[in-house]
């Protein structure tokens, strides 16, 4: 290699390209919008568009309660149909044979069992509702949702019972030739004040049973005795006095039981016994409503 070629090679300052830098104004850091949650103080109404934001894990609640309930178990659904079916044959045979309340009263079985799948129906989601809380303790005192969404959700385990239950009965009617009317049509509205007053007692009884556990206790016991001073279950309203028929709806039961039973075998609605017991039906829900919102805040707490 020539001594030419090997000399290093000189590049002229001008033709150096030369960089600088210029410095950015100096800005402040933007800090998110600072987001504060607070307990809602006295008496609060349920926001609504809380829960509807939240409506997907009212699904999931629901049918993580269907699954469990009917997981593992010999019967499996079945369960929806021995309970109102044994609940009739004590009934069929106690009252309505051996004590002679149900003479008079064509197909007294299935008479009886149209009252005890709306009875089963009201009973259970009070129940359920009721300990709902207690339940569900490790999913309260870790995250935060709308804690109406937990009684709310044990409707649907019941209305899964009630649908199967209505099967049965369905078939138990055209069996008897029994055939649904124009009443039929109500029947959707009247299932619904029974999840209404049931729903009601169960989220009263939810945020007492929070402080009070000895209530979770006397439950059963409450519901049975409620399910006996409910006489439109094995009674027909024949057999009580006009004074008593006016003031026997002022139980929630009384009247919506009476009015799935007639929405379901083909009879006329009672149309005051409906309005009065569904009346009663809505106060009980919001005074059930009320108090769960005034206590809920104490609930992570105490539980």
């Amino acid at each position: 290699m020539s001594p030419e070629t090997s000399r290093p090679t000189t590049i002229p300052s001008a033709q150096v390209a030369t960089t600088t830098t210029r410095e950015e104004p100096w800005t402040a850091p933007v800090e998110p919008p600072l987001t504060v949650i607070e307990p809602q103080r006295g008496w609060a109404l349920p926001n609504i568009r809380e829960l509807w934001r939240y409506r997907e894990l009212l699904y999931f609640l629901a049918l993580r309660d269907i699954k469990i309930r009917y997981k593992q178990t010999v019967l499996g659904v079945g369960w929806a149909f021995a309970q109102p079916l044994l609940t009739m044959g004590v009934f069929a045979i106690f009252l309505g044979r051996m004590a002679g309340v149900g003479q008079g009263v064509e197909h007294y079985p299935l008479f009886v069992f149209a009252g005890m799948v709306a009875w089963t129906f009201f009973g259970n989601t009070i129940n359920t509702a009721a300990t709902s809380i207690v339940a569900n303790e490790r999913l309260i005192t870790k995250i935060y949702f709308p804690r109406l969404i937990i009684p709310l959700s044990t409707i649907g385990v019941a209305l899964f019972d009630l649908i199967l239950a209505s099967g049965l009965l369905a078939v138990m009617a055209v069996g008897y030739g029994v055939w649904p009317g124009w009443s039929l049509v109500a029947l959707p509205l009247v299932v619904l004040m029974l999840a209404v007053a049931a729903a009601g007692v169960g989220i009263f009884l939810a945020a007492l049973i929070v402080d009070q556990r000895d209530f979770k206790y006397v439950l059963n016991f409450g519901i049975q005795l409620w399910m006996f001073a409910t006489p439109s279950l094995y009674l027909p309203p024949e057999t009580f006095s006009d004074s008593a028929r006016w003031w026997l709806p002022l139980n929630p039961a009384y009247g919506l039981v009476l009015a799935f039973r007639q929405a379901t075998l083909g009879e006329s609605i009672d149309l005051y016994a409906w309005g009065v017991s569904s009346t009663v039906a809505v106060v009980i829900a919001w005074g059930g409503v009320l108090y769960f919102r005034r206590v809920e805040r104490g609930f992570a707490d105490t539980i």
